[in-house]
Protein backbone atom coordinates (compact mmCIF):
# COMPACT_ATOMS: atom_id res chain seq x y z
CA UNK A 1 0.00 0.00 0.00
CA UNK A 2 1.58 3.51 -1.07
CA UNK A 3 1.63 5.66 1.71
CA UNK A 4 1.48 9.02 -0.42
CA UNK A 5 -0.45 11.92 0.90
CA UNK A 6 -3.25 12.83 -1.77
CA UNK A 7 -2.59 16.84 -2.14
CA UNK A 8 -6.55 18.49 -1.85
CA UNK A 9 -7.57 20.19 -4.98
CA UNK A 10 -9.55 23.17 -4.82
CA UNK A 11 -12.01 25.35 -6.86
CA UNK A 12 -11.72 29.30 -6.41
CA UNK A 13 -14.80 31.37 -6.37
CA UNK A 14 -12.95 33.48 -9.09
CA UNK A 15 -13.37 30.40 -11.39
CA UNK A 16 -17.24 31.21 -11.50
CA UNK A 17 -16.98 35.05 -11.49
CA UNK A 18 -19.25 36.77 -12.34
CA UNK A 19 -21.84 34.09 -10.85
CA UNK A 20 -21.76 34.17 -7.03
CA UNK A 21 -20.31 31.97 -4.18
CA UNK A 22 -22.87 29.61 -3.85
CA UNK A 23 -22.34 28.58 -7.64
CA UNK A 24 -18.75 27.57 -6.89
CA UNK A 25 -19.77 25.63 -4.14
CA UNK A 26 -22.15 23.79 -6.56
CA UNK A 27 -19.87 23.22 -9.13
CA UNK A 28 -17.50 22.17 -7.32
CA UNK A 29 -18.88 19.40 -5.43
CA UNK A 30 -20.99 18.51 -8.55
CA UNK A 31 -17.18 18.03 -10.24
CA UNK A 32 -15.47 16.22 -7.81
CA UNK A 33 -13.39 18.90 -6.30
CA UNK A 34 -11.73 18.04 -2.69
CA UNK A 35 -12.68 21.61 -1.60
CA UNK A 36 -13.34 25.43 -2.40
CA UNK A 37 -11.48 28.67 -1.71
CA UNK A 38 -13.97 31.24 -0.98
CA UNK A 39 -12.42 34.90 -2.67
CA UNK A 40 -13.96 37.35 -0.26
CA UNK A 41 -15.75 39.76 -2.64
CA UNK A 42 -18.69 42.21 -2.88
CA UNK A 43 -21.26 39.25 -2.72
CA UNK A 44 -22.14 39.18 0.73
CA UNK A 45 -22.21 35.39 1.16
CA UNK A 46 -17.94 35.30 0.92
CA UNK A 47 -17.66 37.80 3.42
CA UNK A 48 -20.36 36.11 6.06
CA UNK A 49 -18.85 32.79 7.96
CA UNK A 50 -22.55 31.40 8.80
CA UNK A 51 -23.61 31.83 5.46
CA UNK A 52 -20.44 30.18 4.16
CA UNK A 53 -20.52 27.35 6.74
CA UNK A 54 -24.41 26.73 5.24
CA UNK A 55 -23.00 26.10 1.75
CA UNK A 56 -20.29 23.86 3.36
CA UNK A 57 -22.93 21.97 5.02
CA UNK A 58 -26.02 21.96 2.08
CA UNK A 59 -23.13 20.44 -0.50
CA UNK A 60 -20.48 18.67 1.88
CA UNK A 61 -17.34 20.41 0.97
CA UNK A 62 -14.78 21.89 3.15
CA UNK A 63 -13.02 25.33 2.61
CA UNK A 64 -9.60 24.91 2.02
CA UNK A 65 -8.84 28.43 1.63
CA UNK A 66 -9.94 32.45 1.94
CA UNK A 67 -8.54 35.19 -0.05
CA UNK A 68 -8.52 38.13 1.44
CA UNK A 69 -10.27 40.65 -0.20
CA UNK A 70 -6.81 42.50 -2.22
CA UNK A 71 -8.23 43.27 -5.93
CA UNK A 72 -9.31 46.45 -6.87
CA UNK A 73 -13.29 45.88 -6.90
CA UNK A 74 -12.92 44.88 -3.59
CA UNK A 75 -11.15 48.51 -2.18
CA UNK A 76 -13.74 49.18 0.37
CA UNK A 77 -14.74 45.58 1.42
CA UNK A 78 -14.39 45.23 5.57
CA UNK A 79 -11.96 48.18 4.90
CA UNK A 80 -9.48 49.95 2.85
CA UNK A 81 -6.53 48.82 4.66
CA UNK A 82 -4.73 45.63 4.00
CA UNK A 83 -3.86 44.46 7.31
CA UNK A 84 -7.70 45.34 8.74
CA UNK A 85 -8.90 42.79 6.06
CA UNK A 86 -6.04 40.18 6.36
CA UNK A 87 -7.03 40.29 9.96
CA UNK A 88 -10.70 39.64 8.93
CA UNK A 89 -10.02 36.75 6.96
CA UNK A 90 -8.57 35.15 9.28
CA UNK A 91 -10.58 35.51 11.47
CA UNK A 92 -13.19 34.38 9.21
CA UNK A 93 -10.70 31.30 8.29
CA UNK A 94 -10.51 30.12 11.93
CA UNK A 95 -14.35 30.69 11.80
CA UNK A 96 -15.29 27.91 9.03
CA UNK A 97 -12.01 25.62 9.92
CA UNK A 98 -9.86 26.92 6.45
CA UNK A 99 -6.46 26.38 7.10
CA UNK A 100 -4.99 29.12 4.84
CA UNK A 101 -5.65 32.76 4.16
CA UNK A 102 -4.04 33.66 0.39
CA UNK A 103 -2.69 37.53 0.73
CA UNK A 104 -1.30 40.04 -1.69
CA UNK A 105 1.50 42.10 -1.26
CA UNK A 106 -0.41 46.00 -0.25
CA UNK A 107 -0.57 48.20 -3.34
CA UNK A 108 2.18 51.25 -3.69
CA UNK A 109 -0.59 53.58 -2.81
CA UNK A 110 -1.65 51.95 0.74
CA UNK A 111 1.60 53.75 1.74
CA UNK A 112 0.53 52.22 5.81
CA UNK A 113 0.19 49.09 5.08
CA UNK A 114 3.45 48.78 2.78
CA UNK A 115 5.37 49.96 4.92
CA UNK A 116 4.74 47.30 7.83
CA UNK A 117 3.82 44.68 5.81
CA UNK A 118 6.35 42.02 5.96
CA UNK A 119 6.33 42.97 10.18
CA UNK A 120 2.59 42.88 10.33
CA UNK A 121 2.15 39.47 8.68
CA UNK A 122 4.77 37.62 10.69
CA UNK A 123 2.73 38.99 13.88
CA UNK A 124 -0.37 37.98 12.65
CA UNK A 125 0.98 34.59 11.68
CA UNK A 126 2.70 34.27 15.29
CA UNK A 127 -1.18 34.50 16.67
CA UNK A 128 -2.81 31.91 14.34
CA UNK A 129 -2.30 28.04 13.09
CA UNK A 130 -3.90 29.51 9.89
CA UNK A 131 -1.42 29.50 7.07
CA UNK A 132 -0.78 33.27 5.60
CA UNK A 133 0.74 32.32 2.34
CA UNK A 134 1.64 35.69 0.68
CA UNK A 135 1.09 35.60 -3.39
CA UNK A 136 3.65 36.46 -6.27
CA UNK A 137 1.99 39.49 -8.54
CA UNK A 138 3.13 41.11 -11.24
CA UNK A 139 4.36 44.73 -12.82
CA UNK A 140 1.85 46.35 -14.98
CA UNK A 141 2.37 48.47 -18.39
CA UNK A 142 2.06 51.91 -18.00
CA UNK A 143 2.58 54.52 -21.11
CA UNK A 144 4.93 51.36 -22.26
CA UNK A 145 6.54 50.84 -19.26
CA UNK A 146 6.83 47.91 -16.87
CA UNK A 147 6.00 49.25 -13.37
CA UNK A 148 6.08 47.73 -10.12
CA UNK A 149 2.78 48.71 -8.44
CA UNK A 150 3.09 46.60 -5.17
CA UNK A 151 5.05 47.30 -2.18
CA UNK A 152 7.81 46.03 -1.49
CA UNK A 153 7.74 44.12 -4.35
CA UNK A 154 5.31 41.81 -6.70
CA UNK A 155 7.46 38.98 -6.40
CA UNK A 156 7.53 38.46 -2.81
CA UNK A 157 10.49 36.24 -1.71
CA UNK A 158 12.89 38.35 -1.01
CA UNK A 159 10.44 40.09 1.69
CA UNK A 160 10.93 36.58 3.65
CA UNK A 161 7.57 35.55 4.46
CA UNK A 162 7.05 32.78 6.05
CA UNK A 163 4.54 31.22 3.75
CA UNK A 164 3.82 31.73 -0.09
CA UNK A 165 1.31 31.23 -2.69
CA UNK A 166 2.78 30.86 -6.26
CA UNK A 167 0.29 31.31 -9.26
CA UNK A 168 1.28 30.61 -12.57
CA UNK A 169 -1.25 33.12 -14.12
CA UNK A 170 0.84 35.82 -12.29
CA UNK A 171 4.18 34.13 -13.66
CA UNK A 172 2.97 34.43 -17.29
CA UNK A 173 2.08 37.87 -16.67
CA UNK A 174 5.28 39.04 -15.03
CA UNK A 175 7.29 36.95 -17.37
CA UNK A 176 8.73 35.09 -14.62
CA UNK A 177 10.40 31.59 -14.51
CA UNK A 178 7.88 29.86 -12.58
CA UNK A 179 10.44 26.98 -12.20
CA UNK A 180 12.97 29.47 -10.42
CA UNK A 181 10.58 31.05 -8.48
CA UNK A 182 8.73 27.79 -7.39
CA UNK A 183 12.36 26.76 -6.10
CA UNK A 184 12.93 30.17 -4.75
CA UNK A 185 10.10 29.28 -2.30
CA UNK A 186 11.32 26.43 -1.42
CA UNK A 187 9.44 24.52 1.72
CA UNK A 188 7.94 28.12 2.20
CA UNK A 189 5.72 27.00 -0.52
CA UNK A 190 2.14 26.68 1.33
CA UNK A 191 -0.22 27.04 -1.35
CA UNK A 192 -0.21 26.93 -5.18
CA UNK A 193 -2.67 29.10 -7.38
CA UNK A 194 -2.95 26.59 -10.54
CA UNK A 195 -3.69 28.14 -14.16
CA UNK A 196 -1.97 29.03 -17.01
CA UNK A 197 -1.32 32.05 -19.25
CA UNK A 198 0.05 32.88 -22.35
CA UNK A 199 2.66 35.53 -21.65
CA UNK A 200 0.10 38.35 -22.48
CA UNK A 201 0.11 41.32 -20.45
CA UNK A 202 -3.27 40.72 -19.38
CA UNK A 203 -3.55 38.36 -16.04
CA UNK A 204 -5.58 35.74 -18.01
CA UNK A 205 -6.05 32.76 -15.70
CA UNK A 206 -6.08 30.08 -18.46
CA UNK A 207 -7.51 26.42 -17.82
CA UNK A 208 -3.77 25.02 -16.96
CA UNK A 209 -2.66 23.18 -20.86
CA UNK A 210 -3.85 26.03 -22.47
CA UNK A 211 -0.87 28.12 -22.14
CA UNK A 212 3.20 28.16 -21.99
CA UNK A 213 3.74 27.43 -18.05
CA UNK A 214 5.45 24.16 -16.46
CA UNK A 215 1.53 23.71 -14.63
CA UNK A 216 2.25 19.76 -15.31
CA UNK A 217 6.16 19.70 -13.96
CA UNK A 218 4.78 21.88 -10.91
CA UNK A 219 2.48 19.35 -10.10
CA UNK A 220 5.20 16.45 -10.51
CA UNK A 221 7.42 18.09 -8.44
CA UNK A 222 5.10 19.20 -5.07
CA UNK A 223 3.46 15.46 -5.32
CA UNK A 224 7.42 14.12 -5.51
CA UNK A 225 7.25 12.37 -1.71
CA UNK A 226 9.98 14.03 -0.99
CA UNK A 227 8.67 17.30 -0.96
CA UNK A 228 6.43 16.69 1.48
CA UNK A 229 3.93 19.27 0.33
CA UNK A 230 1.24 19.84 3.06
CA UNK A 231 -0.93 22.96 1.76
CA UNK A 232 -3.52 22.57 -1.24
CA UNK A 233 -3.62 22.95 -5.16
CA UNK A 234 -7.03 25.47 -6.68
CA UNK A 235 -7.91 25.96 -9.61
CA UNK A 236 -8.32 30.08 -9.55
CA UNK A 237 -9.22 29.99 -13.91
CA UNK A 238 -11.09 32.35 -15.35
CA UNK A 239 -14.84 31.10 -17.18
CA UNK A 240 -16.17 34.60 -17.17
CA UNK A 241 -16.30 34.86 -20.80
CA UNK A 242 -17.73 31.56 -21.61
CA UNK A 243 -21.08 30.79 -22.56
CA UNK A 244 -23.55 27.68 -22.19
CA UNK A 245 -22.35 24.24 -20.47
CA UNK A 246 -18.25 26.03 -21.12
CA UNK A 247 -18.18 26.66 -17.33
CA UNK A 248 -18.85 23.09 -16.27
CA UNK A 249 -16.78 21.70 -19.13
CA UNK A 250 -13.79 24.18 -17.93
CA UNK A 251 -13.84 22.86 -14.07
CA UNK A 252 -14.36 19.80 -15.02
CA UNK A 253 -10.91 19.70 -17.41
CA UNK A 254 -8.66 22.09 -15.09
CA UNK A 255 -9.68 19.53 -12.55
CA UNK A 256 -8.64 16.65 -14.68
CA UNK A 257 -5.49 18.25 -15.08
CA UNK A 258 -4.56 18.35 -11.39
CA UNK A 259 -5.30 15.20 -10.77
CA UNK A 260 -3.73 13.57 -13.47
CA UNK A 261 -0.63 15.41 -12.87
CA UNK A 262 -0.47 14.91 -9.37
CA UNK A 263 -0.36 11.23 -10.03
Amino acid sequence: MSDKRSIPVGLSTAAVFPEPTAVAFQLGAEAGYDGIEVMVQTDLTSQTPDALIRLIDRHQIPVLSVHSPCLLITATVWSSDPLVKLARSIDMAEKIGAPTVVVHPPFVWQRAAAASFTASVAELQARTDVVIAVENMFPVKVAGRLVNSYRPHWDPVSAGHQNFTLDLSHTATSSSDALDMYDRMGSRLAHLHLADGSGSAKDEHLVPGRGTQPCAEILAALSAPAREFAGSVVLEISTRSVKGDQRRVDVAEALAFARQHLG
